[in-house]
Protein backbone atom coordinates (compact mmCIF):
# COMPACT_ATOMS: atom_id res chain seq x y z
CA UNK A 1 0.00 0.00 0.00
CA UNK A 2 1.51 3.67 -1.19
CA UNK A 3 1.72 5.16 2.68
CA UNK A 4 2.07 8.78 1.35
CA UNK A 5 -0.56 8.18 -1.85
CA UNK A 6 -2.85 7.24 0.85
CA UNK A 7 -2.35 10.44 2.94
CA UNK A 8 -2.41 12.65 -0.13
CA UNK A 9 -6.13 11.02 -0.84
CA UNK A 10 -7.44 11.63 2.70
CA UNK A 11 -5.86 15.33 2.91
CA UNK A 12 -7.70 16.08 -0.49
CA UNK A 13 -10.64 14.56 0.39
CA UNK A 14 -11.04 16.05 3.96
CA UNK A 15 -10.05 19.06 2.91
CA UNK A 16 -13.08 19.49 -0.07
CA UNK A 17 -15.77 21.26 1.23
CA UNK A 18 -19.35 19.20 0.97
CA UNK A 19 -21.56 19.73 3.67
CA UNK A 20 -24.94 17.81 3.31
CA UNK A 21 -26.95 19.04 0.13
CA UNK A 22 -24.06 20.68 -1.32
CA UNK A 23 -21.51 17.67 -2.10
CA UNK A 24 -20.60 18.96 -5.53
CA UNK A 25 -16.99 19.64 -4.84
CA UNK A 26 -16.33 16.62 -2.96
CA UNK A 27 -18.14 14.34 -5.74
CA UNK A 28 -15.84 16.40 -8.60
CA UNK A 29 -12.34 15.06 -6.24
CA UNK A 30 -13.64 11.88 -6.26
CA UNK A 31 -14.58 11.38 -9.76
CA UNK A 32 -10.98 12.20 -10.34
CA UNK A 33 -9.56 10.30 -7.96
CA UNK A 34 -11.85 6.69 -9.43
CA UNK A 35 -12.23 7.23 -12.52
CA UNK A 36 -9.68 4.64 -13.34
CA UNK A 37 -11.24 2.48 -11.44
CA UNK A 38 -13.99 1.60 -13.43
CA UNK A 39 -17.06 3.37 -15.17
CA UNK A 40 -17.81 5.99 -12.95
CA UNK A 41 -21.17 8.44 -13.20
CA UNK A 42 -23.10 10.44 -11.07
CA UNK A 43 -26.79 11.42 -10.44
CA UNK A 44 -29.23 14.23 -9.95
CA UNK A 45 -28.21 14.22 -5.98
CA UNK A 46 -24.63 13.93 -6.92
CA UNK A 47 -24.54 9.97 -5.87
CA UNK A 48 -21.35 9.08 -7.20
CA UNK A 49 -21.37 5.69 -8.64
CA UNK A 50 -18.27 3.23 -10.05
CA UNK A 51 -18.90 0.28 -11.25
CA UNK A 52 -15.56 -1.44 -11.48
CA UNK A 53 -13.95 -3.12 -14.64
CA UNK A 54 -14.88 -6.84 -15.58
CA UNK A 55 -18.26 -6.80 -13.96
CA UNK A 56 -19.85 -9.26 -15.54
CA UNK A 57 -23.48 -8.29 -15.00
CA UNK A 58 -24.74 -11.90 -13.91
CA UNK A 59 -23.04 -12.37 -10.65
CA UNK A 60 -22.98 -11.87 -7.11
CA UNK A 61 -23.47 -8.25 -6.55
CA UNK A 62 -21.47 -6.18 -4.00
CA UNK A 63 -22.18 -3.12 -3.04
CA UNK A 64 -19.71 -0.85 -1.45
CA UNK A 65 -20.84 2.94 0.51
CA UNK A 66 -19.31 5.17 1.93
CA UNK A 67 -21.26 8.93 2.21
CA UNK A 68 -19.71 12.04 0.43
CA UNK A 69 -21.17 14.75 2.77
CA UNK A 70 -20.15 16.13 5.84
CA UNK A 71 -21.71 18.26 9.03
CA UNK A 72 -22.27 21.78 7.91
CA UNK A 73 -24.53 24.79 8.53
CA UNK A 74 -26.58 26.73 6.23
CA UNK A 75 -27.55 30.09 6.15
CA UNK A 76 -31.07 30.75 7.36
CA UNK A 77 -31.34 34.91 7.64
CA UNK A 78 -29.00 37.56 7.21
CA UNK A 79 -29.81 40.28 9.73
CA UNK A 80 -29.53 43.90 9.51
CA UNK A 81 -25.98 43.83 11.62
CA UNK A 82 -24.73 42.02 8.67
CA UNK A 83 -24.92 38.67 10.71
CA UNK A 84 -25.75 35.64 9.52
CA UNK A 85 -28.19 33.45 11.49
CA UNK A 86 -27.72 29.42 10.28
CA UNK A 87 -29.84 25.94 10.71
CA UNK A 88 -27.77 22.66 10.86
CA UNK A 89 -27.08 20.29 8.62
CA UNK A 90 -26.51 17.35 10.36
CA UNK A 91 -26.02 17.57 14.22
CA UNK A 92 -24.40 19.28 16.33
CA UNK A 93 -23.91 20.27 20.02
CA UNK A 94 -24.26 23.91 19.85
CA UNK A 95 -21.96 24.79 22.35
CA UNK A 96 -18.77 23.44 20.00
CA UNK A 97 -19.74 26.05 17.60
CA UNK A 98 -18.99 29.64 19.10
CA UNK A 99 -15.61 31.02 18.50
CA UNK A 100 -15.01 28.84 15.70
CA UNK A 101 -13.83 30.00 11.75
CA UNK A 102 -16.10 28.05 9.15
CA UNK A 103 -16.10 29.08 5.37
CA UNK A 104 -19.34 30.35 3.76
CA UNK A 105 -19.64 30.00 0.36
CA UNK A 106 -21.09 33.05 -2.04
CA UNK A 107 -22.70 33.30 -5.10
CA UNK A 108 -19.47 33.07 -6.72
CA UNK A 109 -18.62 29.75 -5.53
CA UNK A 110 -15.67 31.52 -3.59
CA UNK A 111 -15.82 29.93 0.07
CA UNK A 112 -15.13 32.87 2.47
CA UNK A 113 -14.17 32.62 6.57
CA UNK A 114 -16.93 33.56 9.03
CA UNK A 115 -16.47 33.72 12.72
CA UNK A 116 -19.00 31.82 14.77
CA UNK A 117 -19.96 34.75 17.07
CA UNK A 118 -19.52 34.82 20.98
CA UNK A 119 -20.16 37.89 23.03
CA UNK A 120 -16.97 38.50 25.29
CA UNK A 121 -16.81 37.55 28.86
CA UNK A 122 -16.90 41.23 29.60
CA UNK A 123 -20.81 41.89 28.35
CA UNK A 124 -22.01 38.81 29.88
CA UNK A 125 -24.73 38.57 32.46
CA UNK A 126 -24.32 36.07 35.56
CA UNK A 127 -27.06 34.32 33.87
CA UNK A 128 -25.60 34.35 30.35
CA UNK A 129 -22.66 32.47 32.21
CA UNK A 130 -24.32 29.77 33.75
CA UNK A 131 -27.09 29.12 30.56
CA UNK A 132 -25.84 26.96 27.78
CA UNK A 133 -25.78 27.95 24.16
CA UNK A 134 -28.53 26.97 21.70
CA UNK A 135 -28.48 26.45 18.13
CA UNK A 136 -30.86 29.68 17.48
CA UNK A 137 -28.09 31.84 19.01
CA UNK A 138 -25.55 31.13 16.97
CA UNK A 139 -24.87 33.50 14.38
CA UNK A 140 -21.62 33.86 12.14
CA UNK A 141 -20.01 37.25 11.40
CA UNK A 142 -18.25 38.04 7.78
CA UNK A 143 -16.49 41.60 9.19
CA UNK A 144 -19.62 42.89 7.46
CA UNK A 145 -21.75 45.82 10.09
CA UNK A 146 -25.11 45.70 7.30
CA UNK A 147 -26.68 43.30 5.40
CA UNK A 148 -26.62 45.06 2.38
CA UNK A 149 -22.68 44.58 2.61
CA UNK A 150 -23.22 40.97 2.97
CA UNK A 151 -25.45 40.53 -0.17
CA UNK A 152 -23.42 43.10 -2.29
CA UNK A 153 -19.74 42.95 -1.10
CA UNK A 154 -19.58 39.49 0.03
CA UNK A 155 -21.88 37.90 -2.38
CA UNK A 156 -23.38 36.09 0.30
CA UNK A 157 -27.64 34.97 -0.28
CA UNK A 158 -29.75 32.91 1.48
CA UNK A 159 -29.29 29.28 1.93
CA UNK A 160 -25.55 29.89 1.55
CA UNK A 161 -23.71 26.64 2.96
CA UNK A 162 -21.08 26.34 5.50
CA UNK A 163 -18.31 24.14 6.50
CA UNK A 164 -15.51 24.17 9.24
CA UNK A 165 -12.55 25.71 7.97
CA UNK A 166 -9.53 23.37 9.19
CA UNK A 167 -6.57 22.29 7.66
CA UNK A 168 -5.40 18.81 7.33
CA UNK A 169 -1.75 17.45 9.04
CA UNK A 170 -0.25 13.68 9.40
CA UNK A 171 2.00 13.18 12.15
CA UNK A 172 4.37 10.35 10.64
CA UNK A 173 6.25 9.49 14.37
CA UNK A 174 2.99 9.42 15.96
CA UNK A 175 0.49 8.14 12.88
CA UNK A 176 -1.72 10.99 13.66
CA UNK A 177 -4.45 12.41 11.03
CA UNK A 178 -5.80 16.09 12.19
CA UNK A 179 -8.75 17.62 10.14
CA UNK A 180 -12.05 18.15 9.17
CA UNK A 181 -14.65 16.18 7.88
CA UNK A 182 -13.10 12.94 9.00
CA UNK A 183 -16.79 11.45 9.14
CA UNK A 184 -16.60 10.24 6.29
CA UNK A 185 -13.90 11.37 4.34
CA UNK A 186 -11.48 8.70 5.88
CA UNK A 187 -14.36 6.09 4.82
CA UNK A 188 -14.45 7.36 1.36
CA UNK A 189 -10.34 7.49 1.07
CA UNK A 190 -10.56 3.64 2.66
CA UNK A 191 -13.26 2.85 0.38
CA UNK A 192 -11.14 4.43 -2.68
CA UNK A 193 -7.98 2.62 -1.59
CA UNK A 194 -10.30 -0.65 -1.57
CA UNK A 195 -11.05 -0.04 -5.34
CA UNK A 196 -7.26 1.01 -6.08
CA UNK A 197 -5.86 -2.32 -4.25
CA UNK A 198 -8.74 -4.89 -6.55
CA UNK A 199 -7.71 -3.07 -9.76
CA UNK A 200 -5.98 -5.97 -11.41
CA UNK A 201 -7.61 -8.43 -9.02
CA UNK A 202 -10.04 -11.23 -11.15
CA UNK A 203 -12.63 -11.25 -8.77
CA UNK A 204 -15.62 -13.54 -8.70
CA UNK A 205 -18.36 -10.93 -8.01
CA UNK A 206 -19.39 -7.93 -9.11
CA UNK A 207 -18.08 -4.89 -7.63
CA UNK A 208 -19.89 -1.47 -7.20
CA UNK A 209 -19.22 1.76 -5.04
CA UNK A 210 -21.42 4.40 -4.13
CA UNK A 211 -20.12 7.49 -2.52
CA UNK A 212 -23.46 8.65 -1.36
CA UNK A 213 -24.75 12.04 -0.22
CA UNK A 214 -27.07 13.46 2.77
CA UNK A 215 -26.18 10.51 5.06
CA UNK A 216 -25.85 13.19 7.56
CA UNK A 217 -29.55 14.60 7.54
CA UNK A 218 -31.30 10.90 6.88
CA UNK A 219 -28.82 9.23 4.36
CA UNK A 220 -31.09 10.21 1.69
CA UNK A 221 -28.49 9.54 -1.15
CA UNK A 222 -28.17 5.79 0.26
CA UNK A 223 -31.77 5.18 -0.25
CA UNK A 224 -31.49 6.08 -4.12
CA UNK A 225 -27.91 4.20 -4.57
CA UNK A 226 -29.44 1.14 -2.92
CA UNK A 227 -31.82 0.64 -5.20
CA UNK A 228 -29.88 1.79 -8.49
CA UNK A 229 -27.78 -0.64 -7.48
CA UNK A 230 -29.56 -3.71 -6.75
CA UNK A 231 -26.84 -5.85 -4.50
CA UNK A 232 -26.86 -8.93 -2.70
CA UNK A 233 -24.33 -7.61 -0.36
CA UNK A 234 -23.07 -4.44 1.25
CA UNK A 235 -19.87 -3.25 3.02
CA UNK A 236 -20.50 0.54 4.49
CA UNK A 237 -17.04 2.47 5.12
CA UNK A 238 -17.58 5.15 7.91
CA UNK A 239 -15.86 7.13 9.99
CA UNK A 240 -17.17 6.45 13.68
CA UNK A 241 -16.98 8.24 16.87
CA UNK A 242 -13.92 7.07 19.35
CA UNK A 243 -14.51 6.25 22.73
CA UNK A 244 -11.34 5.82 24.25
CA UNK A 245 -10.81 9.28 25.48
CA UNK A 246 -13.85 8.98 27.81
CA UNK A 247 -14.88 5.56 28.66
CA UNK A 248 -13.14 3.07 30.88
CA UNK A 249 -10.30 0.81 29.87
CA UNK A 250 -13.53 -1.82 30.63
CA UNK A 251 -16.37 -0.25 28.48
CA UNK A 252 -14.26 1.13 25.38
CA UNK A 253 -14.80 -0.42 22.35
CA UNK A 254 -13.32 2.13 19.92
CA UNK A 255 -10.16 2.73 20.50
CA UNK A 256 -7.59 5.16 18.18
CA UNK A 257 -4.93 2.53 17.26
CA UNK A 258 -6.69 -0.97 17.72
CA UNK A 259 -8.22 -1.47 13.80
CA UNK A 260 -11.52 -0.89 12.35
CA UNK A 261 -14.77 -0.88 14.16
CA UNK A 262 -17.18 -3.54 13.48
CA UNK A 263 -20.65 -2.63 14.72
CA UNK A 264 -23.10 -5.09 15.87
CA UNK A 265 -25.83 -2.71 16.87
CA UNK A 266 -26.75 0.75 16.54
CA UNK A 267 -30.50 2.20 16.77
CA UNK A 268 -30.51 1.76 12.66
CA UNK A 269 -29.54 -1.50 12.37
CA UNK A 270 -28.79 -5.35 14.15
CA UNK A 271 -25.76 -6.31 11.98
CA UNK A 272 -26.52 -9.53 9.98
CA UNK A 273 -25.10 -11.43 12.48
CA UNK A 274 -23.95 -14.22 10.03
CA UNK A 275 -21.82 -11.49 7.90
CA UNK A 276 -20.54 -9.89 11.58
CA UNK A 277 -19.34 -13.45 12.41
CA UNK A 278 -17.93 -14.12 8.78
CA UNK A 279 -16.29 -10.69 8.37
CA UNK A 280 -14.86 -11.23 12.48
CA UNK A 281 -13.22 -14.77 11.53
CA UNK A 282 -11.81 -13.68 8.29
CA UNK A 283 -9.82 -11.00 10.22
CA UNK A 284 -8.54 -13.06 13.13
CA UNK A 285 -7.42 -15.49 10.50
CA UNK A 286 -5.51 -12.55 8.66
CA UNK A 287 -4.13 -10.63 11.58
CA UNK A 288 -6.13 -7.64 10.44
CA UNK A 289 -6.53 -6.54 13.90
CA UNK A 290 -10.55 -4.97 14.39
CA UNK A 291 -12.48 -4.01 17.43
CA UNK A 292 -15.96 -5.07 17.81
CA UNK A 293 -18.88 -2.65 19.04
CA UNK A 294 -22.55 -2.50 20.68
CA UNK A 295 -23.89 0.76 20.25
CA UNK A 296 -26.46 2.05 22.18
CA UNK A 297 -27.06 5.04 19.62
CA UNK A 298 -25.80 6.68 16.24
CA UNK A 299 -26.66 4.74 12.95
CA UNK A 300 -25.10 4.75 9.45
CA UNK A 301 -26.38 4.25 5.78
CA UNK A 302 -26.54 0.21 6.52
CA UNK A 303 -29.81 1.39 8.30
CA UNK A 304 -30.95 2.10 5.39
CA UNK A 305 -29.30 -0.17 2.44
CA UNK A 306 -29.78 -3.45 4.57
CA UNK A 307 -33.86 -2.69 3.96
CA UNK A 308 -33.76 -1.93 0.27
CA UNK A 309 -34.66 -5.19 -1.93
CA UNK A 310 -34.97 -8.54 -0.27
CA UNK A 311 -33.24 -7.69 2.46
CA UNK A 312 -29.23 -6.76 1.61
CA UNK A 313 -26.76 -8.05 4.37
CA UNK A 314 -24.81 -5.08 4.93
CA UNK A 315 -21.17 -4.70 7.13
CA UNK A 316 -20.13 -1.43 8.95
CA UNK A 317 -16.43 -0.86 8.26
CA UNK A 318 -15.40 1.88 10.51
CA UNK A 319 -12.94 4.29 11.33
CA UNK A 320 -12.60 5.29 14.92
CA UNK A 321 -12.59 9.72 15.34
CA UNK A 322 -12.01 11.30 17.89
CA UNK A 323 -14.30 14.63 17.86
CA UNK A 324 -16.97 13.73 14.49
CA UNK A 325 -19.38 16.66 14.47
CA UNK A 326 -16.60 18.70 15.73
CA UNK A 327 -14.69 20.97 13.61
CA UNK A 328 -11.64 18.92 14.53
CA UNK A 329 -10.76 14.78 14.56
CA UNK A 330 -7.79 12.66 15.75
CA UNK A 331 -7.36 9.51 13.98
CA UNK A 332 -4.93 7.04 13.01
CA UNK A 333 -3.50 6.00 9.79
CA UNK A 334 -3.14 2.53 10.24
CA UNK A 335 -6.93 1.99 11.09
CA UNK A 336 -7.63 3.07 7.69
CA UNK A 337 -5.36 1.02 6.45
CA UNK A 338 -6.77 -2.28 8.24
CA UNK A 339 -10.24 -1.19 6.98
CA UNK A 340 -8.88 -1.39 3.44
CA UNK A 341 -7.09 -4.85 4.65
CA UNK A 342 -10.24 -6.25 5.41
CA UNK A 343 -12.82 -4.71 3.26
CA UNK A 344 -9.94 -5.94 0.17
CA UNK A 345 -10.32 -9.47 2.19
CA UNK A 346 -13.48 -9.82 2.16
CA UNK A 347 -14.26 -9.04 -1.33
CA UNK A 348 -11.47 -11.61 -2.44
CA UNK A 349 -13.04 -14.56 -0.61
CA UNK A 350 -16.36 -13.77 -1.70
CA UNK A 351 -17.99 -16.14 -4.51
CA UNK A 352 -20.84 -17.58 -5.99
CA UNK A 353 -21.66 -19.50 -2.62
CA UNK A 354 -21.37 -16.20 -0.39
CA UNK A 355 -24.50 -15.97 0.41
CA UNK A 356 -25.14 -19.52 1.75
CA UNK A 357 -21.87 -19.06 3.68
CA UNK A 358 -23.65 -16.29 5.67
CA UNK A 359 -26.35 -18.39 7.06
CA UNK A 360 -27.23 -18.43 10.84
Amino acid sequence: MDKKALIDLIGVYAQANGPAGFEHEIADSVIQHTGQYGETTRDSMQNVYVRRRGNQGDRIRVQLDAHLDEVGLIVQSINSRGMLKVLPLGSWVAGNIPAHLFRVRNRQGVWIPAIAASKPPHYLTEAEKKQGVSMDQIELDLGASSRQEVLEDFGVDLAAPVVPHVSFHYDEHKDLLLGKAFDCRLGCAAMTQTLKVLDQDRLDVDLVAAFSVQEEIGGRGAMVTARQIGADLAIIFEGTPADDNFASADESQTSLGKGPMLRHMDRSMVTHPGFQKYALDLARQAGIPVQEAVRSGGGTNAGLIHTEGRGIPCLVIGVPVRYIHTHYGWAKLADVQSAVDLATALIRSFDDQILEKLLY
